[in-house]
């Protein structure tokens, strides 16, 4: 029998993903000027206010106020009308240095030994839905929005839009996890005021089904595509009315759409948030290569999904324990390789150094590379490289950096020799 599942995401508008996106900057500007800062920076926004608070070592003096503005301004509050405005919002700090009795524990004197910035356990994870190894409700959640957004930046066919929105994506599956049809799409988007009510849904409705959809068709696979049927049940601001959003209408707080960054429901989490955290924070950083190794596994045929678990002790720098799930699918196209899900997790452990000063060269993570991470996904994101201002012995230059290194299927063929593939 088949079932359903549902994924959501959240526009750049969000609440949630505004502070978000100002805790990532605000580290961005910390490590473009010292790669060796320790952030764990949390911010809190409402109704025409931004309060910063959180623990940084650091050489750097960072304007928090101009980054947070210049966040707030390209996400698209700036208007009055929001009542929350980049331009004219308050501002408040409350940044104070990290705990000396964290930091002994990651700062150490083999710097390859350095220790895991806190106690967690991490996962990673990937299946063949997508072309980018990720579950297909969320993929489409974030590239409903996705489109959403350069509507709304680019073009003035649909005139109303503001910044807030919300996608989610229901899919129905078949008896072998293979996705069937799109079953159930829900937009709800933050606009203008309207004369009249009716009109308003009825055009908005309208410019959904006409406008959003066909262009996130357009940049989907023929095989992606054909699930959209003729029967999907499409729901457009359900609640009527969507003027009041962003900050003004809901707290927004960093950290708190930890699913919407990941799997969106699938596979599993450890908990820990990303945004505003050093690569010394293993919330973050292993998280990252745990979905480098589900993802290669994947694709270099070990299973059809994979789910990775790592976990770690607070100032000790090898994972305390790997595992590994595949849900019955290890080896499938290659039976007679078979091995088991605790044989995996040992050759894991055996390909891949783990301990996080490693993690951290393996993807450059002490680079400035977190503010393009904080809305629409840290994973199945296409990696790419870009110049970016540093500072190298005192000196601002430009540099080619790499975004997204985490999704690199760099390891396929060092995995397939390993399991004679």
């Amino acid at each position: 029998m088949s079932y359903l599942f549902t994924s959501e995401s959240v526009s750049e508008g969000h609440p949630d993903k505004v502070a978000d996106q100002i805790s990532d900057a605000i580290l961005d500007q910390f490590l473009k000027n010292d790669p060796e800062s320790k952030v764990a920076c949390e911010t809190f926004v409402s109704t025409g206010l931004v309060v910063v608070g959180g623990e940084v070592k650091s050489k750097a003096y960072i304007d928090i106020q101009s980054v947070a503005r210049n966040v707030i301004n390209r996400i698209g509050y700036t208007k009055a009308d929001y009542m929350f405005d980049g331009n004219s919002c308050g501002i408040l700090s409350a940044i104070h240095e990290q705990s000396p009795d964290i930091n002994r524990g990651v700062e150490v004197s083999d710097p390859r030994e350095q220790g895991a910035g806190d106690q967690g356990m991490m996962f990673g994870y990937a299946c063949k839905d997508t072309q980018e190894y990720m579950p297909l409700a969320l993929t489409l959640s974030h590239i409903a929005l996705l489109e959403l957004s350069k509507i709304r930046k680019e073009t003035n066919l649909m005139p109303y839009l503001r910044p807030d929105a919300k996608s989610q994506f229901t899919i129905e599956y078949n008896n072998d996890n293979t996705p069937n049809r799109v079953h159930t799409i829900v937009i709800s988007t933050q606009h203008d005021e309207f004369d009249d009510d009716i009109s308003m849904q009825v055009r908005i409705k309208s410019d959904v089904k006409n406008i959003l959809i066909p262009k996130m068709l357009d940049r989907l696979p023929q095989e992606t595509r054909d699930l959209f049927k003729d029967d999907y049940i499409l729901h457009v601001n359900p609640t009527g009315k969507f003027v009041i959003g962003g900050p003004a209408g809901d707290t927004g707080l960093t950290g708190r759409k930890i699913i919407v960054d990941t799997y969106g429901g699938k596979g599993a989490h450890g908990g820990g948030a990303f945004s505003g955290k050093d690569p010394s924070k293993v919330d973050r950083s292993a998280a990252y290569v745990a979905r480098y190794i589900a993802k290669n596994l994947v694709a270099a045929g070990v299973a059809n999904e994979v789910l990775v678990q790592l976990a770690y002790a607070i100032g000790v720098a090898r994972p305390v324990s790997i595992f590994v799930n595949t849900y019955g699918t290890g080896f499938k196209n290659n039976p007679e390789k078979f091995v088991n899900d605790g044989e995996i997790a040992q050759k894991i452990n055996e390909l891949f150094d783990l301990r996080p000063a490693a993690i951290i060269e393996k993807f450059g993570l002490k680079k400035p590379i977190y503010e393009a991470t904080a809305a629409y996904g840290h994973m199945g994101r296409d990696p790419y490289t870009a110049q970016v201002e540093l500072c190298v012995n005192g000196e601002m230059v430009k540099e080619e950096v790499q975004f997204f290194g985490w999704e690199k299927l760099d390891s396929v063929d060092l995995i397939k020799r390993s399991f004679n593939l």
